[in-house]
Protein backbone atom coordinates (compact mmCIF):
# COMPACT_ATOMS: atom_id res chain seq x y z
CA UNK A 1 0.00 0.00 0.00
CA UNK A 2 1.66 3.04 -0.82
CA UNK A 3 -0.32 5.33 1.46
CA UNK A 4 1.78 3.25 3.98
CA UNK A 5 5.19 3.83 2.74
CA UNK A 6 4.54 7.48 2.12
CA UNK A 7 3.45 8.04 5.99
CA UNK A 8 6.28 5.67 6.81
CA UNK A 9 9.07 8.41 5.66
CA UNK A 10 7.38 10.94 6.53
CA UNK A 11 7.14 10.11 9.88
CA UNK A 12 11.01 9.52 9.90
CA UNK A 13 12.07 12.42 8.62
CA UNK A 14 10.09 13.82 11.49
CA UNK A 15 11.65 11.96 13.94
CA UNK A 16 14.92 13.22 12.91
CA UNK A 17 13.55 16.84 12.53
CA UNK A 18 12.43 16.02 16.41
CA UNK A 19 16.08 14.77 17.30
CA UNK A 20 17.77 17.40 15.70
CA UNK A 21 15.67 20.25 17.39
CA UNK A 22 15.91 18.32 20.74
CA UNK A 23 19.66 18.41 20.37
CA UNK A 24 19.91 22.33 19.59
CA UNK A 25 17.36 22.89 22.00
CA UNK A 26 14.67 24.92 20.03
CA UNK A 27 12.26 24.58 22.40
CA UNK A 28 9.11 25.74 20.22
CA UNK A 29 10.10 24.00 16.84
CA UNK A 30 10.87 20.78 18.58
CA UNK A 31 6.87 20.94 19.53
CA UNK A 32 6.18 21.12 16.40
CA UNK A 33 8.13 18.47 14.77
CA UNK A 34 6.96 16.20 17.65
CA UNK A 35 3.54 16.70 17.20
CA UNK A 36 4.21 16.09 13.43
CA UNK A 37 5.92 12.81 14.33
CA UNK A 38 3.14 11.85 16.36
CA UNK A 39 0.23 12.52 13.55
CA UNK A 40 2.32 10.39 11.01
CA UNK A 41 2.98 7.74 13.29
CA UNK A 42 -0.95 7.53 13.81
CA UNK A 43 -1.53 7.40 10.27
CA UNK A 44 1.26 5.00 9.63
CA UNK A 45 -0.66 2.30 12.02
CA UNK A 46 -4.08 3.32 10.90
CA UNK A 47 -2.54 2.71 7.23
CA UNK A 48 -1.02 -0.88 7.70
CA UNK A 49 -4.12 -2.03 10.15
CA UNK A 50 -6.08 -1.61 7.23
CA UNK A 51 -3.54 -3.16 4.50
CA UNK A 52 -3.63 -6.10 6.70
CA UNK A 53 -7.27 -6.32 7.81
CA UNK A 54 -8.45 -5.45 3.98
CA UNK A 55 -11.80 -4.82 3.84
CA UNK A 56 -14.41 -7.17 5.59
CA UNK A 57 -17.40 -7.17 2.80
CA UNK A 58 -14.73 -8.57 0.44
CA UNK A 59 -13.74 -11.46 1.98
CA UNK A 60 -17.25 -12.44 2.93
CA UNK A 61 -18.23 -12.23 -0.51
CA UNK A 62 -15.13 -14.61 -1.28
CA UNK A 63 -16.25 -17.19 1.30
CA UNK A 64 -19.70 -16.91 -0.06
CA UNK A 65 -18.42 -17.59 -3.83
CA UNK A 66 -16.14 -20.49 -2.08
CA UNK A 67 -19.05 -22.06 -0.47
CA UNK A 68 -21.20 -22.03 -3.19
CA UNK A 69 -18.86 -23.80 -5.74
CA UNK A 70 -18.31 -26.56 -3.33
Amino acid sequence: MKAHKYWSIVALITMIGTFYTGYKKLKSSHKYFAFSSMLCMVMVIYTGHKMITGNRKEKTKKEKVTEREE
